[in-house]
């Protein structure tokens, strides 16, 4: 655990929610949500064992079966009492029992606190533009940065909670999950759909994210954007070398581990993937950089 803990700048201390919020900034303003893996053609797995071997030695992101499953694997290694359950994210048509499984949510226990004495808290590093700290599990709505997230119970009978965000910022509207144990293997099936379907938006757009303070940072194709800071320009990054810098300098994906062919594959593949997305915009109306950052919106 030492590399990973290097990784996130953090050092070891024992359990406590000011410790936990900590390594929750760190995880999610250092380690990537991100599909690069996915359009290199690498076989990721959902284990999240070999997750934490590629974040901690590595220096790489995943999504949300690799971040949090990463990230409970460091917490648990820590002392925390952590468990996983399955999610689901969905969009405007609200929760959807098909979804469930599209996401892995981590619950840590045990730290309560004189306005929260359950000691029950949401943990979720998985989300890209969602949580900056873990949120308290109970209903009631929270401001974090220029986001504002909704927590309430589940009442229609998908899940147990219901996460909803930003319905300004937000790349989706809303997450719920059950409070039920799940194994590690509950996500095979939608991890390789994920990864694998062409309906699958992974699948079709590199992406990648990191959280601050202030908002995120984000990378969707050639399109390079960011919220809550700066003055919401859109950049189009049409240069092989600086896509790259980007990759590792603001998202620190330097692919170190990654062969020159390989790269040049990727490359190749994004540039074709946003010409061809520019060639599909009606005449009648201008093609908008904004509209294809937004299209990495979650569908799972």
């Amino acid at each position: 655990m030492r590399a990973y803990l290097d990784r996130l700048g953090v050092i070891p201390e024992p359990p406590s929610i000011d410790a936990l919020r900590r390594l929750h900034r760190a995880q999610v303003e250092r380690i990537p949500y991100e599909t690069v893996w996915l359009h290199l053609g690498e076989p990721w797995t959902a284990d999240p064992v070999a997750a934490l071997i590629r974040i901690a030695r590595h220096g790489r992101g995943g999504y949300c079966f690799h971040v949090n499953g990463a990230f409970g694997e460091l917490l648990r290694a820590l002392g925390y009492q952590v468990t996983r359950h399955v999610g689901g994210v969905h969009g405007p048509q609200g929760p959807d029992p098909g979804a469930l499984s599209n996401h892995l949510v981590l619950t840590v226990t045990g730290l309560p606190t004189d306005d929260h004495p359950s000691g029950l808290w949401y943990v979720d590093a998985g989300l890209g533009d969602g949580l900056y700290e873990p949120l308290p599990l109970r209903p009631g709505t929270f401001r974090q940065g220029p986001y504002q997230f909704t927590l309430e119970q589940e009442i229609d009978g998908v899940g147990s909670w219901h996460l909803l965000h930003d319905p300004q910022l937000g790349s989706f509207t809303g997450m719920s999950f059950d409070l039920a144990p799940a194994a590690t293997d509950a996500f095979d099936v939608r991890h390789r759909f994920l990864a694998t379907s062409p309906a699958s938006n992974f699948a079709r757009t590199v992406t990648a994210q990191l959280r601050h303070a202030d908002g995120t940072e984000m990378l969707r194709g050639l399109v390079l954007s960011s919220v809550g800071t700066g003055d919401g320009t859109a950049r189009v990054l049409l240069e092989r070398d600086e896509w790259f810098d980007v990759l590792a300098d603001r998202f620190g994906l330097a692919l170190d581990d990654v062969a020159p062919n390989a790269k040049d594959r990727l490359w190749a593949r994004s540039l074709d993937a946003h010409q061809s997305w520019e060639t599909s915009q009606s005449p009648a109306r201008p093609a908008s950089v904004s509209s294809y950052s937004k299209r990495g919106s979650r569908q799972r």
